[in-house]
Formats: structure tokens, C-alpha cells, sequence
């Protein structure tokens, strides 16, 4: 078997057969990239942050925030447009991953809105 191997000058990303691989530990864990939504698990879990959907079934949120106390009066739709005075978030040090099996439902929220706020 012949594999093609090569790395760049800094060892930060090796190409393997033609596909590249980069560090784990730099890849951002506060990416601002994947549009925010709230995402709601299994068992009451409710999230807020930039969302990706990965291959197969693995989701992670960047950015993320448990959101302990909703807020609002009109229900969990009501924070498309931010967080209001009430609301509770937690910040999530590091990446929310789950499988996309455990989603109950997003949300897709107005990201001016939320900018600063996660």
C-alpha cells in the first residue's frame, strides 16, 4: 500500500491520501460561524449557540449557554430576538456536542439580536 504523507513546516496539519487533517487543540472552540439556535434535547436540556451539524449524526454547539430560566411570557419562541431581562443563561466553557438523535427541535434565532450576549 503506498500512502502519501505530508505536514506542514510547524506540524499543524498533515495531508494523508489526498484529504487534510489539522490539530485538534487549534481548532477554535469559540467559533462564531454556524448560525444561532436554540436547541432543545431530550430530558429538558435547552442550549443557545452557533450550531453545526456535522457527518452523520454528531451536532456541536460553539459559543453555547444552557438557558437555565427562559424568561419569558409567550414561551421559548420569544427569544428568537435575544435573551430577556429574566432570562438565565449559564455560559458552556468549551464545545456542547450531542447526536442529532437527542434533538427534540431548533430554533433558529435573529443573530443581531444575540451578538454580545452569548
Amino acid at each position: 500500500m503506498n500512502n502519501n504523507i505530508n505536514t506542514d513546516n510547524q506540524n499543524n496539519e498533515i495531508e494523508f491520501n489526498g484529504v487534510k487533517y489539522m490539530r485538534k487543540d487549534l481548532i477554535p472552540t469559540n467559533s462564531q460561524d454556524g448560525d444561532i439556535k436554540i436547541v432543545v434535547l431530550q430530558r429538558g436540556w435547552v442550549y443557545v449557540g452557533n450550531f453545526y451539524r456535522g457527518d452523520g449524526t454528531d451536532c456541536k454547539l460553539t459559543n453555547a449557554s444552557n438557558i437555565r430560566v427562559w424568561g419569558t411570557t409567550k414561551g421559548l419562541p420569544e427569544l428568537v430576538n435575544g435573551p430577556t431581562k429574566t432570562t438565565v443563561l449559564d455560559k458552556c466553557d468549551g464545545v456542547v456536542e450531542f447526536d442529532w438523535l437527542t434533538v427534540v427541535h431548533t430554533i433558529t434565532c435573529n443573530t443581531s439580536k444575540w451578538v454580545g450576549k452569548l
